[in-house]
């Protein structure tokens, strides 16, 4: 409906006033009507005409245009435009609302690239975080038509691995790679945390050890260049490797995370190496011994891309992840989803990319986001162990529920949890995850919108089946119809920006409006119950998809 009267007030302009002007319809407060538009304003500049005069002009032809399914429009103030719809045209606009989609995206390839957990480390906090974020704008994307891919990208080469392999190397009394066997299957994850912290730890306080750790670092990417699978050495690796991959599966199969490919550095290191070599002395400049970018005159700052063991960089990596994507997929637009703490690293790759790939910076969108933080806002660090793993995390709500008597099933927990971080806007503050509040009945929070479907639910079980056309509105029955039928607009506004919370505040308002409406509207029994069930019927199905574009499952019952 909205684009309706959108499209009918652009041609009554260019009719009337032979103006072409984009239309912005909002949403007044409802004893004004259910839309305004302000573009009589906007016009009366351009015609020197008084814009009440304006506003009159066009209120005019849409009484005429949309008779039938606009019960008014008037002009208030200094011009606005405010449109009625009739009981039934905002009925049908709320019947209509669960299955609506975007299209911004229709027939778009897009690479969403998220998560980006990396192998000899453990999956922390800060993973679950961008993992939920990633996965509800991938979504985003997804219902707007396009075809996306979601992909995560790892460093299972670089000094994090050199520290991880030279603990395991310790732990392992050498190179005994049969040794490993030794080591639980429950337990490897925690183990290859403990090491990486161990190693991390002796790389910044002895300098013997550092000198090894920079020689195993070597040695790695050495045997990516040699293909070695087969050495003592190469078989620790690759072991380790694999159970981190592993215990990432089991991880985004818990979340319900849709990754289809894991981009190891190691795949993407000599492409990034031989790009930017390709281009010294064009966009890139040796300097000390290593290879730089230097962003000063775009306003950014230095940084290697090549060092001086001649080996890349995140950066250079950065640079061939990019052109192997877009090898693989071909796509129209690159996602990037890390911290707030990467924008500055992030502006220099692209920029630099910007002068040899114009084309491929341009499609990339880089969203910077929150960070999570300890209890008391210590900053969490895989390097020295102070992290909150992710199953961590899970465990604490899970817990937090059966402190209030509840039954900790993982659709509570996972949409306590995915809520909980959704509901901020991606880039604000920092945020610290309150178990309690995550689970609350009686606030903002996932648990209380899936009871309130659930609740919807069993309204409508007990009620039977029998909606009815709607032809009329009583004055609650309308104030329900209407928040219903925003979800669309709420949706398109969530795609465009790609920020989930806009579906996270619009669901806690609509839950809120229905118990507005279900405490002074009685369903069942009542001489208007198959209306009722009708509208019943639109909010719990709006309730559902809103949730379903979170990743979090509406259960019938709770």
């Amino acid at each position: 409906m909205k684009h309706e009267l959108e499209q009918a007030i652009a041609s009554a302009c260019r009719e009337l006033h032979d103006a072409d002007i984009p239309v912005v319809l909002t949403r007044p407060d409802e004893q004004f009507g259910d839309y305004a538009t302000n573009v009589a304003l906007q016009l009366a500049g351009r015609l020197h005409k008084n814009p009440r005069e304006v506003a009159e002009t066009i209120a005019e032809k849409l009484r005429t245009e949309l008779a039938g399914r606009v019960q008014a429009v008037t002009v208030a103030g200094p011009g606005f435009i405010n449109i009625t719809l009739t009981d039934r045209a905002l009925a049908t606009a709320a019947g209509q609302a669960p299955a609506a989609k975007s299209r911004q995206h229709q027939g778009q390839t897009v690479v969403a690239e998220y998560s980006d957990a990396n192998p000899f480390k453990v999956l922390h906090a800060g993973h679950v975080y961008t993992t939920v974020v990633g996965d509800a704008i991938a979504m985003l994307i997804e219902t707007a038509g396009a075809a996306v891919h979601r992909v995560n990208f790892g460093g299972d080469v670089g000094l994090h691995v050199g520290r991880t392999m030279w603990a395991i190397l310790q732990y392992l009394g050498g190179e005994h790679p049969e040794k490993l066997a030794d080591i639980p299957a429950d337990q490897r994850a925690e183990w290859l945390s403990a090491q990486y912290v161990t190693g991390n730890n002796v790389y910044e306080e002895d300098e013997a050890a550092k000198a090894d750790i920079i020689a195993l670092n070597k040695r790695v990417y050495q045997l990516h260049a040699d293909k070695d699978h087969s050495s003592p050495f190469a078989q620790i690796y690759w072991t380790c490797r694999q159970w981190s991959y592993e215990a990432f599966d089991a991880f985004y199969a818990r979340f319900g995370t849709k990754l289809e490919k894991y981009y190891p550095e190691s795949e993407v290191a000599d492409l990034g190496l031989k790009t930017v070599r390709d281009h010294i002395g064009k966009v890139f400049e040796e300097s000390d011994g290593a290879v730089v970018f230097k962003g000063e005159p775009y306003g950014l700052h230095t940084r290697v891309f090549i060092n001086q063991q001649g080996l890349p960089t995140y950066e250079a990596k950065d640079v061939g992840l990019i052109a192997k994507k877009y090898e693989d997929y071909h796509f129209d637009r690159s996602v990037i989803l890390t911290d707030y703490e990467q924008q500055e690293y992030m502006a220099v790759v692209l920029k630099a990319i910007e002068q040899f790939w114009p084309e491929l910076a341009r499609a990339t969108t880089y969203i910077p986001h929150s960070k999570l933080k300890l209890l008391g806002g210590i900053k969490m660090s895989s390097r020295k162990g102070n992290i909150v793993r992710a199953i961590e995390v899970l465990n604490m709500t899970a817990e937090a529920l059966r402190a209030v008597g509840r039954t900790p099933d993982d659709v509570v927990v996972l949409g306590a949890v995915k809520y909980a971080f959704l509901k901020h806007r991606i880039g604000g503050d920092d945020i610290i995850y309150d178990p309690e509040e995550s689970i609350s009945l009686d606030g903002n929070s996932g648990p209380y919108l899936q009871y309130a479907h659930a609740r919807a639910r069993s309204i409508l079980k007990k009620a039977g089946a029998n909606p009815a056309e709607i032809e009329t509105l009583e004055v609650g029955e309308r104030s329900l119809a209407r928040k219903i039928s925003e979800y669309p607009e709420a949706a398109e506004k969530a795609v465009a920006e790609l920020m989930p919370h806009h579906i996270c505040t619009y669901l806690y308002e609509l839950a809120q409006a229905f118990n507005r409406f279900y405490e002074h509207n009685r369903v069942i029994g009542n001489e208007r119950q198959d209306v009722r069930v009708q509208l019943v019927t639109s909010y719990a199905d709006t309730l559902k998809a809103g949730l379903k574009l979170l990743g979090i499952t509406a259960p019938d019952t709770m």
